[in-house]
This record gives C-alpha cells, sequence and structure tokens, in this order.
C-alpha cells in the first residue's frame, strides 16, 4: 500500500510539474510576443537571436526559436539524457507555438522602457518556474546548466547576464539603434536579478558579532525576544590578554535594529561588528541539502 502510494505522488508530481511548465511557457510566449518583438527588443538568448533573424528573413520568431533550439536539444539530450530534454521540448513546442499564435494580437505597449520592465519580469519568472519544474526552456538555457556543472558556484541569473550580452550588442548593429539596444540590455538586467530572487529567494541577513562583557544577558535576550541563533566564540583581547566571548549571530534584516537596541541597552560600549550575508543555509533559511539551481 505504502510503495502504490508512493508512485501515486510522484505520478501528480510530475502531471503538476508539467502544468507549470505550460504555464511558464505561456508566459515567455506572452513577453516575447506582446512586449519584446514588437518593440524590436532582443534579451540575448535564442529569443533574441529569433527575433533578429525574423527582421532579417521574415520568417515567424516562434518558428525559428523552434528551428535553433532543435540543434541544442540534440547536445542536451547526449548529456542530460532523454528525460530530460523531454520536459524541455516539451516547454520549447509550446512556447513556438504560442509565440506565433499570441503576436498576431499586436503589442500591449509600444513603450519601450514599460516593454523593457514587463517583458524581463515575465521571462525571470517563467524561468524560475521551469527550472524549479526540473526542466530549462531550451537554448541558453542547457548551455547555462552546462555551466553550472562547471561552476556551481556562480549564480544561474549571473551566467545568464554574461551570454546574453553578446546577442544584445549585436542587435543594436542589426537594428541599426543603439537605443533599443540599450533597452534590450535592461531587459537582460532585470531578468538577470529578478531570476535570482524567483531561484532562491530574498534570504539576505545580518550578520552580527559582538565582544562585551555582558555577552550572557546579551545572549538571553537574543535568544529569547528575537528567537535568533545565537553562538559563542571563546576569544582574548590581543592586548590585554583578557579571555572574553565574542556573540555570533544571524538575523533577518528586520530584526537587526532590535537587536542593537538589545546591545545598547545591556552594553552601551559593546564593540559590534555588522555585515551582511546574503546566502544563509540552515534551520530557518535554505537547506543545504537542497541542490542549488
Amino acid at each position: 500500500m505504502k510503495q502504490d502510494y508512493v508512485e501515486e505522488g510522484t505520478i501528480k508530481d510530475r502531471i503538476l510539474n508539467y502544468v507549470v511548465i505550460a504555464a511558464a511557457a505561456v508566459i515567455y510566449a506572452i513577453a516575447v510576443s506582446q512586449f519584446l518583438d514588437p518593440n524590436s527588443l532582443a534579451p540575448g538568448g535564442v529569443t533574441g537571436i529569433a527575433i533578429i533573424l525574423n527582421r532579417i528573413t521574415g520568417l515567424e520568431t516562434g518558428t525559428w526559436t523552434f528551428a535553433i533550439n532543435i540543434p541544442i536539444l540534440l547536445i542536451g539530450m547526449w548529456k542530460f539524457g532523454v528525460k530530460f530534454i523531454f520536459s524541455t521540448l516539451y516547454f520549447t513546442v509550446i512556447n513556438s507555438f504560442a509565440i506565433n499564435i499570441l503576436s498576431t494580437f499586436g503589442a500591449v505597449t509600444e513603450d519601450p522602457l514599460l516593454a523593457a520592465l514587463a517583458g524581463g519580469s515575465m521571462i525571470a519568472v517563467s524561468l524560475g518556474m521551469v527550472f524549479k519544474a526540473g526542466a530549462t526552456s531550451g537554448g541558453t538555457d542547457i548551455v547555462i546548466k552546462l555551466l553550472r556543472l562547471r561552476f556551481p558556484y556562480m549564480k544561474t541569473g549571473a551566467l545568464f547576464l554574461i551570454t546574453d550580452a553578446a546577442i544584445v550588442a549585436a542587435s543594436a548593429f542589426v537594428f541599426e539603434n543603439i537605443d533599443t539596444a540599450m533597452y534590450a540590455g535592461l531587459v537582460v538586467f532585470v531578468n538577470s536579478m529578478l531570476l535570482d530572487v524567483v531561484l532562491y529567494g530574498r534570504d539576505e541577513a545580518k550578520m552580527v558579532f559582538i565582544i562585551s562583557d555582558f555577552c550572557d544577558s546579551i545572549s538571553e535576550r537574543l535568544l529569547k525576544e528575537l528567537d535568533a541563533g545565537v553562538t559563542h566564540i571563546n576569544g582574548s583581547g590581543a592586548y590585554s590578554g583578557k579571555e572574553k566571548k565574542v556573540i555570533l549571530c544571524v538575523m533577518k534584516k528586520q530584526l537587526y535594529h532590535r537587536a542593537e537596541e538589545i546591545v545598547r541597552q545591556e552594553d552601551p560600549v559593546a564593540f559590534m561588528i555588522i555585515t551582511s550575508a546574503t546566502e544563509i543555509y540552515g534551520e530557518g533559511y535554505k537547506s543545504i541539502f537542497s541542490q542549488k539551481l
């Protein structure tokens, strides 16, 4: 009975993943067909190449998107397997056809700034949904995934920013309009910044070191009033040679001002070092065992 339950749950998870991928493909298509393509914004990747080739050849952007993805998908099949590529092909087919269909409705806005902000945001949300579902949107996403295997410490958004820069630069020459290319660059920037938020969350926190003669009372209040994790580090003054406890505490940014007030009340002359922690793993934050996207 337990095995049947696990298999049923797995099937439900797969169905849900494909629903999410389909929704992401449509969101991506709306971004391209309603905001970026009508305003000649080529935001890097296969989409940017497809928009550029559309202007050169007249062939529909969605069709070019599908055609360019075929050789890349074959490479991905060799590296990641048929199962992985099937979900990516599923996204690519829906996305390509949706772009061609939705492009017949015309642009939502002809303001390039609004188009860049809206298009970049929608693409970031779409890519985040796809990556969390265990697939990619094809094209340079597969290249990015290969790079992530080689350089796991680099964030996905940063890699997209690097790989898309060349295509944005090329669009300036093709469209002979530097303003259009700069707006396309804005799409890439918005996409890369928001994508990291979608994938990794805004878990930025404050890391505080506190050196005080009243470490015990400060620690007790931090634990009780803020429910923040506190670690004691044994230290000694280089000049005085006196043994001291050092408090190490990581907390959400919104809690820092309350922590600062606690330290001020307990020891006005305490020595504090405050810095930002951009990635935190452990209880209350991200799991260290989860796979980074």
